[in-house]
């Protein structure tokens, strides 16, 4: 096993880490919220906690701008994914204890934690090798793995194993063994850095503001973050609580749904990416926006599961063109700065949209979803300009090459 782990390509070892990782995050967050609950948390306490965890990832994700830099960050998320084992190791104690406000303090670090690593995985991939492929396959191995979480929850919970129901605690502590998973296959990566010119936060700032088509992806970050979250964020809440499904079901559910979405992301990504990019757009997000307005006014349970099945379904496809090429095109030394600010950006808006769905929660699912269509007509107008600027940008640079 060492020896063939040995052989591949570095990029590949990261994504192996990022698999591990991922299955320990699905495993975890699929729970996360119905664990919480279970220690005597209130839904809207619960949504205000994950919001409030959005904002202290945010001065955690300046903090790491300023100190960390690509020779440092896989160091970097060697460090996170120990202290996040540990911190979860002390979350697992405190179950049914009731102590509350500790509860909230340690799932503020983990949130923390676990943007830290998530932003720091790709800029560790481009120091290796950079494509628009590249970072699809990095995205689809995140959800698969995840789902793979979902799946091994969804196994195991309700089932007795060696005298022992395994509970949602025990979801976290399994969880917990693939962090390890995760740090043990960090710390066996080889990794040798030839590039990388200083670029202080002054000079990545400039460049950010200066530069028209990354200042309007944060845009489209922003709102899609908010549209997300507002409507699924809650997800797990939203199905075992309003639409009925007991948490096994919910489990079940999403794992189908995810794993699905997985494999069409896959599909897609090799056979059905439309040429026109416009397209694309509509196929991604068009149709999200139609089911969630007819869930809205049908204001039928029925209606709002189809949505945020289709929501789902979607969410893995199209990487390549809505996210890879904005990514992709921002050099090398300003790829962790970079990197920090969309994640501040989708940080922002995650806690926006959480707030939101905890503040609209008690009035049902219609009206979630339909709150994240109106957000999502600012999303996908980002979009689509995004893709004129693209465009226009890629006829400039052929038009130079000419003369």
């Amino acid at each position: 096993m060492g020896e063939k782990f040995a052989k591949l390509k570095e990029e590949n070892k990261v994504l192996v880490m990022l698999a591990f990782f991922s299955i320990s995050i699905g495993l975890w967050t699929n729970f996360k919220q119905l664990w919480l609950q279970d220690n005597h948390l209130e839904v809207e306490k619960i949504s205000q906690i994950l919001s409030i965890s959005g904002l202290f990832c945010v001065i955690a994700l300046i903090v790491f701008a300023k100190k960390v830099s690509l020779k440092n960050i896989q160091k970097v998320i060697t460090i996170a994914l120990l202290i996040k084992a540990i911190n979860l190791s002390l979350l697992a104690l405190l179950n049914h204890t009731q102590n509350q406000k500790i509860i909230e303090i340690v799932i503020i670090l983990d949130a923390v934690l676990e943007n830290l690593i998530v932003i720091s995985i790709y800029p560790l991939i481009v120091t290796i090798k950079k494509e628009n492929k590249l970072y699809s396959k990095r995205k689809l191995v995140e959800y698969l793995f995840k789902d793979i979480g979902i799946l091994i929850g969804g196994i195991l919970i309700g089932k007795a194993i060696l005298g022992l129901v395994v509970d949602y605690n025990i979801c976290l502590m399994i969880s917990i063994v693939f962090l390890v998973l995760a740090f043990i296959t960090i710390c066996n990566i080889k990794r040798t850095i030839t590039i990388e010119k200083p670029t202080s936060m002054k000079d990545s700032l400039k460049y950010a503001v200066k530069d028209k088509i990354q200042r309007n992806y944060y845009g489209y970050i922003l709102f899609s973050e908010i549209a997300m979250n507002t409507g699924l964020g809650l997800k797990m809440l939203m199905l075992t609580n309003q639409i009925g499904f007991s948490d096994a079901e919910a489990t079940n559910y999403l794992l189908m749904i995810g794993l699905l979405a997985d494999a069409i992301g896959i599909f897609i990504l090799k056979y059905l990416t439309p040429k026109n990019d416009y397209l694309t757009i509509t196929l991604k997000f068009g149709i999200r926006f139609w089911f969630y307005g007819v869930a809205f006014f049908s204001n039928n349970l029925t209606s709002c599961l189809i949505a945020m099945s289709w929501s789902i379904l979607i969410s893995t496809a199209y990487e390549n063109v809505v996210d890879a090429p904005y990514v992709n095109r921002i050099p090398n030394e300003y790829q962790i700065l970079f990197t920090n600010y969309r994640y501040i950006v989708k940080t922002i808006g995650t806690s926006i949209g959480l707030y939101f769905a905890g503040k609209v929660y008690p009035l049902g699912i219609p009206c979630m979803l339909g709150l994240s269509a109106f957000i999502m007509i600012f999303q996908i107008s980002f979009a689509y300009y995004l893709v004129y600027l693209r465009k226009k940008e890629e006829v400039n640079e052929s038009q130079l090459q000419k003369s």
